[in-house]
């Protein structure tokens, strides 16, 4: 999920009633929301080292009590600078415990999107998706952004009228956010599992079906972008699960798999290459000739160079249209003759 959505999320945790067991429950618990996020500074050092550190060791199941324990420590820093004490006393085990509630959710919410987490690296370094959730779902988000507006609302209204301020308001607010959620959630899945079905069910052009993914559109819980995988090509199409149709064209939806060639051998073993393929599910690997493609501003390739392309069909959608060209998460390997790496670029970023 996009970070707005996890502080949010944080917020709304702590006004469900944590935030009436110890201070700083609702700073801790939006701040550790979105605190596995820190792992974005690799980027630092160049796109690629972020990519193949994103989501990494702070998305863990092992990282996540370390995370929420400097989350603890941060707030803790915090109380001490402000040299008094607030109306309820800190509890520091609970705020930790708290911490790491809001971690997890984190987490939870990253593994609902297509994208995916790793849970149990470094023991296990496999992606885990449910691909359910657009990467921002504005029912959630709207859910979330109700329960924290809507009683400040509420709150200021109370103080025009003179009415005394509560120590305590929004937990019914919160808690209905939270049911919202999961059913906006639940129901993700249950479509999810009818389009797989649907799907299971269609013939995609000669050759059995390998394995199939169906990938999320935002609100619509019907609507989804099926791909399928055979021996020698992808097919793409839709599937509405409402009216229990999937639409694919034999000759507009298929994607043979691209030759591999000396360039793309080279390419696939390079840093970017390892990193991308060990993420994608689909992933589609293109020689496209010479370096007349020119992926960054900041690019200057060499004219002897081939491109390689690298996309996953599971980003090759775009969510407010039907197009299937999205270049979304798509990244390049400049290859030399020599089969040397003359260049890496990923997100429009050269790695340096």
């Amino acid at each position: 999920m996009e970070p707005v959505t996890h502080f949010l999320t944080g917020a709304c945790l702590a006004r469900t009633g944590f935030n009436r067991k110890t201070a700083y429950a609702t700073l801790a618990m939006t701040l550790a929301a979105e605190a596995p996020d820190l792992d974005v500074f690799s980027g630092f050092r160049g796109p690629v080292a972020g990519f193949e550190h994103h989501r990494g060791i702070t998305h863990t199941f092992l990282g996540a009590p370390v995370v929420a324990l400097a989350v603890t420590a941060v707030v803790w820093l915090w109380h001490r600078s402000r040299g008094k004490q607030p109306i309820l006393a800190p509890r520091w085990a609970l705020l930790w415990l708290l911490s790491l509630l809001a971690a997890l959710s984190h987490i939870f919410l990253d593994w609902t999107n297509n994208y995916g987490v790793r849970p149990f690296f470094p023991f296990n370094p496999r992606w885990y998706s449910l691909d359910i959730a657009f990467i921002l779902e504005p029912v959630i988000f709207a859910a979330l952004l109700t329960a924290l507006v809507v009683p400040a609302i509420f709150g200021m209204a109370d103080r025009e009228m003179g009415a005394g301020k509560p120590l305590f308001r929004g937990r019914g607010w919160a808690i209905g956010a939270m049911v919202i959620i999961g059913i906006d959630l639940g129901v993700r899945a249950v479509e999810h599992h009818r389009a797989l079905h649907l799907m299971s069910n269609t013939r995609f052009g000669n050759l059995p079906m390998l394995r199939a993914g169906a990938e999320p559109y935002p609100v619509d819980p019907f609507r989804w972008f099926a791909i399928v995988e055979t021996a020698g090509y992808y097919q793409t199409g839709f599937v509405n699960t409402w009216a229990e149709t999937v639409e694919t064209s034999d000759r507009d939806d298929v994607i043979f798999k691209p030759p591999v060639t000396p360039a793309t051998m080279a390419a696939k073993r390079s840093w970017l290459g390892r990193a991308y393929l060990d993420w994608a599910r689909f992933p589609v690997v293109t020689d496209r000739g010479h370096a007349n493609l020119v992926a960054s501003d900041e690019l200057a390739p060499q004219p002897q160079d081939t491109a390689v392309e690298f996309k996953d069909l599971r980003f090759a959608y775009g969510f407010l249209s039907r197009s299937r060209n999205s270049a979304a998460l798509t990244a390049w390997v400049y290859v030399a003759p020599s089969g040397a790496i003359d260049a890496m670029v990923m997100n429009n970023r050269v790695q340096k």
